[in-house]
């Protein structure tokens, strides 16, 4: 059985039903804020798990947990891990020699603007941990730089881990690439004349064909994090790519259309192929 566990049932998981069904995979979806955890599993160990809860915390406990029990998740956690905080995947892209934007991390708000101006003006300040653009600031000065940090380090425990990134300017567009069982299958141009073009902003989706330096570049960043299904968003900066996130579970809603790549159908197949029979 694939099992397709989520906490908020998106366009995404029905995709990823339809796409089992047409491949006459057995499939079910699960909601799992209905369920408890304790140490008897509630999936048989011939299942094989896709974990698409919205919360990057829930997803990778509740991965946690099914692996200790010998359950098959897609990704598995210590993808999530990597993944789901953006400190850890800039330190595993940069123990890789992959090219990404410059990074600082700080603790105190008085040591955050010390390594922002070490970077330079304009800066972004991103959390450790979130998607969908949310909660990003760009700071274009020492003022500004001290009204974030004074805000941050109210706000609780993660994010008095100040996370700041060099600010890129990449004209009015950033890519999303997708990669499946190591496999570039499809990119998307992100456009905006805002500086943050997730689609979830209002950012407009075109067709991106993969050439040999995408391929390259995307099929290098999963042998470094790991996983069946990888969402890479990239930079072009002075005729190169930068890498700037890695996602483990992200949306793709708006990139079927303009690739016209069957993205669930991928995803669908590479997690069936993790299943213990084989």
């Amino acid at each position: 059985m694939l099992r397709i566990l989520f906490t908020r049932l998106r366009v995404e998981e029905k995709l990823l039903r339809e796409a089992a069904e047409k491949q006459n995979i057995p499939c079910e979806l699960q909601n799992v804020s209905n369920i408890w955890y304790g140490d008897r599993p509630f999936c048989s160990p011939d299942d094989v798990v896709l974990a698409r809860c919205v919360s990057h915390n829930q997803n990778e406990a509740v991965a946690q947990i099914l692996e200790s029990q010998g359950i098959r998740v897609v990704n598995h956690s210590s993808v999530m891990a990597v993944c789901g905080n953006k400190l850890n995947t800039s330190i595993a892209l940069a123990k890789a020699g992959i090219a990404q934007p410059k990074f600082r991390t700080a603790f105190t708000p008085e040591a955050a603007i010390e390594a922002l101006e070490d970077l330079g003006y304009p800066a972004v300040c991103k959390p450790v941990s979130g998607s969908w653009g949310r909660l990003l600031a760009k700071i274009n000065d020492r003022e500004a730089a001290e009204t974030v940090f004074e805000h941050k380090s109210m706000l609780g425990a993660i994010h008095n881990t100040f996370y700041i990134q060099e600010y890129i300017e990449k004209g009015d567009y950033d890519v999303r690439a997708f990669v499946v069982n190591g496999d570039p299958i499809c990119a998307i141009t992100r456009k905006s004349s805002h500086w943050i073009t997730n689609t979830a902003r209002g950012g407009i989706a075109s067709n991106l064909p993969l050439d040999d330096e995408v391929r390259s570049l995307l099929k290098s960043v999963q042998r470094v994090i790991g996983g069946e299904f990888l969402a890479v968003d990239l930079f072009r900066k002075d005729g190169r790519w930068l890498v700037n996130e890695v996602n483990d579970g992200g949306e793709f809603r708006n990139s079927i259309e303009p690739t016209g790549t069957d993205i669930p159908a991928a995803v669908v197949k590479a997690a069936w192929e993790r299943r213990p029979c084989l």
